[in-house]
């Protein structure tokens, strides 16, 4: 019997028993990260003091009561060597001169954690500090000896390394410390971490860096959205940092990004430096209902239901049943978006409370989640199938539209003294009827309005609307800019007396068309809208900045005047008739030659007519003329476009361009 339990014991001994990979610690992340990182906001040009001033701001400002609660800073914080005796990273002597457990125990004292940068590379991304490739045990040991609680773990200057054997060995140094400190792999979704992070990190990026452009933004929600069925609690998809406060976009658009970010379950980490966000978008970083949509339990990442001509619907199941439901209008024009609430998940229901997250009100519905969305604007909801409908208000949609006189030309460009058509509609969303409904309408004082049609509604049953069209003229002289146009619905809510909205709209006044033979970009547009940053003038595109350009040279001719852009970009002038032809020479700027890329179509538009077409430009090309009449056009609308593979160094000019008039 002994020597069967020996020669049993030696075959046991021989066995080789799989050792399963470590796993990312289960109890970190369960609601995705909130917190700040400084890099969006001042890259390299960091010191403690800043760290320090976010800390205290979290607290100051409410931002931690909301729910934020790391502060994390980017490269540059270490020295350029290791120390020579230990082999660790050390702090720069200049920047933390406290060095960083000093400044982690700062941040602690707040109630807040500390979060920390390095590369799975030699060096980091600005090459001013070592990465931690080879040295992941003790860069991990030296983290957790700090109190550090956050690590991004960037994918710069990685030797053609595999990423996956990268980030798990970091993955095992960071377990190894016994310290819970949350991993975020920043891969940029080079190799599709959202199959593999789970498990490795709690959070994986998965696109590469943001910037503070309305493009870039729109660009990472469609590259992100579809990777709904990858994220969960502990283990989440991040489409980088927000910019909201960073100053470059509008409060439409930072709005919309922190509301598609909440629904889509991201990580929520500030990339503005909080000593200059204004209080309107604080005001937007703050928004607890959003956030908890963002932080509910059960973890699940919205889902896009439907999507078309930049109409997007977006649903996030809640931990009690509610759906958190966003309608985002990506186009350039007004838009009302709707969904109906068993297309999202609710159950059959007479009524159902839906609850405007902006302005945290609740409405009755009959089950459609609709709203007027402006361009770039994101509407967001949280709805459920309730008993207590009728104690709510009913919701009614409203919109003032006005209608385009001009193919392509968007009709809240309204000219001095040319009439244009404002249609105001009240639709009722309710259960139940409302009363002696109507639609009313008023335009600032010395413009001409005229009623050309009213609707009065004595019975507006669910779906029904009321609607009144009104020939509204600018008087000649009006200063140029944006004026606001005043709508509103009032009707009869049985019980509860007059009910009354407004509805607000605004359209701009251009200024009177150039004259003479001018440059172009000598003269100000109506609007301008480009791809990476603002169109330059007599500058090549650049960065996201202003004024960050290079002289325009296309394949190596250089030009002193033209506009610089980058597609998808469009240009609209208003003309009053006055000219009569528009030449420029086109191609794809050489800025960024060094990496043979970029292609674009280039168009010039008189009105609604293409009156001249490059076709496709590459990066190899020379210069090419185009020329078209104007004669007799109102507006002209310069396009650089995709040139079908994609806008990423899509940098076009208009070189030498001029217009006669």
């Amino acid at each position: 019997m002994r020597s069967l339990l020996t020669a049993l014991t030696l075959v046991l001994a021989s066995v080789v028993v799989p050792v399963p990979p470590a796993v990312a610690e289960p109890a970190l992340a369960l609601t995705p990260p909130m917190g700040f990182n400084n890099w969006n906001t001042t890259g390299c040009d960091i010191n403690e003091q800043m760290i320090r001033d976010m800390a205290d701001i979290f607290v100051s400002k409410g931002l931690k009561d909301a729910g934020y609660r790391y502060v994390n800073v980017d490269d540059c914080w270490a020295d350029a060597t290791r120390d020579p005796a230990t082999g660790r990273l050390r702090h720069h002597p200049v920047r933390f001169p406290g060095g960083m457990k000093a400044l982690a125990d700062y941040v602690h004292t707040r109630g807040l954690k500390f979060g920390i940068y390095t590369s799975a590379g030699v060096q980091t991304c600005a090459k001013t500090m070592p990465g931690s490739l080879d040295h992941e045990e003790i860069d991990a040991q030296t983290f957790a000896d700090w109190g550090v609680d956050y690590l991004k773990y960037d994918n710069c200057n990685n030797e053609g390394r595999p990423a996956l054997e990268r980030y798990t060995r970091m993955r095992d140094a960071l377990r190894a410390t016994g310290r819970p400190i949350v991993y975020s792999i920043c891969e940029w979704g080079q190799n599709r971490p959202w199959e593999w992070g789970e498990g490795v990190g709690q959070l994986w990026r998965t696109t590469g860096d943001i910037n503070d452009t309305w493009s870039k933004t729109v660009e990472i929600l469609k590259l992100n959205a579809p990777l709904d069925a990858y994220a969960g609690p502990g283990h989440w998809n991040d489409p980088d940092m927000l910019e909201v406060g960073n100053g470059q976009q509008t409060t439409v658009e930072y709005r919309s990004q922190f509301a598609l970010w909440s629904i889509m379950a991201a990580p929520l980490l500030i990339g503005a430096d909080l000593r200059k966000v204004s209080a309107e978008h604080l005001e937007v970083l703050r928004n607890r209902e959003i956030i908890a949509v963002n932080q509910d339990s059960l973890g699940v990442q919205g889902k896009v239901v439907s999507q078309k001509d930049g109409h997007w619907v977006f649903v996030k199941p809640l931990s009690n049943g509610d759906r958190a439901v966003a309608l985002f209008n990506e186009s350039e024009v007004n838009a009302t978006i709707s969904v109906a609430a068993r297309s999202v998940g609710l159950p059959s229901s007479v009524g159902y409370t839906v609850r405007d997250l902006w302005s945290g009100r609740d409405f009755q519905s009959a089950g459609q989640i609709s709203a007027s969305v402006p361009p770039h604007g994101t509407a967001v909801f949280r709805v459920k199938a309730s008993q207590d409908w009728y104690r709510h208000a009913p919701a009614v949609d409203t919109s003032v539209d006005v209608e385009a006189s001009v193919p392509g030309v968007p009709g809240t460009i309204t000219p001095a003294g040319e009439p244009f058509v404002a249609t105001v509609t009240a639709t009722n969303q309710a259960p139940i009827p409302l009363l002696n409904a109507s639609t009313s309408f008023s335009a600032p004082a010395g413009w001409q309005v005229e009623r050309l049609s009213s609707d009065r509604a004595p019975v507006l049953l669910t779906s029904q609307s009321v609607q009144s069209r009104w020939r509204v003229t600018p008087p000649a002289g009006v200063t140029p800019g944006v004026h606001a146009l005043d709508g509103s619905f009032g009707a009869t809510w049985v019980g509860h007396g007059r009910l009354s909205r407004p509805v607000d709209a605004a359209v701009l006044v251009p200024a009177p068309g150039p004259v003479g033979s001018v440059w172009a970009s000598d003269v100000r547009f109506t609007t301008e809208r480009s791809g990476y940053g603002p169109v330059e003038r007599d500058r090549s595109n650049g960065g996201y900045l202003g004024g960050d350009g290079k002289t325009l040279t296309i394949n190596g001719r250089t030009y002193a005047k033209g506009l610089g852009a980058h597609a998808q970009a469009e240009m609209i002038l208003y003309l009053g008739g006055r000219c009569t032809g528009f030449a420029s020479d086109v191609g794809i700027d050489d800025e960024r030659d060094v990496n043979q890329l970029g292609s674009a179509v280039f168009e010039v538009w008189a009105d609604g007519t293409k009156v001249a077409d490059s076709g496709l430009r590459t990066w190899r090309d020379d210069a090419v003329p185009l020329s078209g009449s104007l004669a007799g056009a109102r507006f002209l609308r310069l396009v650089v476009a995709d040139g079908g593979d994609g806008v990423r160094f899509d940098r076009g000019d208009f070189a030498g361009a001029r217009l006669t008039c």
